[in-house]
């Protein structure tokens, strides 16, 4: 993870991808999915990334359960919107969750916020405000 110096908050602006590489971008990112009520999205996706560092020995069980009660069950309490095949997926697999266990659900998300919320926070105050911050002296 990178920190971010101006260059990188312009560099932001060319791809959700950029943004979720620096940790301050993933912040900035997370403050601004908060004013839309919609960082469950984030958080679910920073999870599936975590979670593919698991090695099957390392507990992956248990952090898909995790993922799974706090993301993709009906009425979990950061329940993402995603398509009900994807969940029905989720939901046959989650008891021998494998590596890729998420991948379907993650893809949908990050297009969704790739698609949706990102053109929305490259043109908000927020990241203004920020970009302003770090051109400063």
């Amino acid at each position: 993870m990178s920190t971010p110096g101006e260059d990188d908050t312009m560099a932001w602006r060319e791809s959700l991808d950029l943004l979720l590489e620096c940790k301050l971008g993933q912040m900035a990112f997370q403050d601004f999915l908060r004013t839309e009520y919609s960082e469950e999205n984030l958080m679910f996706w920073l999870a599936c990334q975590e979670y593919k560092k698991n090695s099957p020995s390392s507990g992956m069980e248990d952090a898909a359960q995790r993922i799974y009660s706090e993301f993709v069950q009906v009425d979990a309490p950061r329940q993402i919107n995603i398509d009900c095949a994807t969940r029905e997926e989720i939901s046959r697999n989650i008891c021998r969750p494998g590596p890729h266990c998420f991948d379907r659900a993650e893809k949908v998300i990050h297009r969704l916020m790739e698609n949706d919320c990102y053109p929305r926070f490259v043109k908000s105050e927020i990241y203004r405000v920020l970009q302003e911050q770090l051109e400063q002296p």
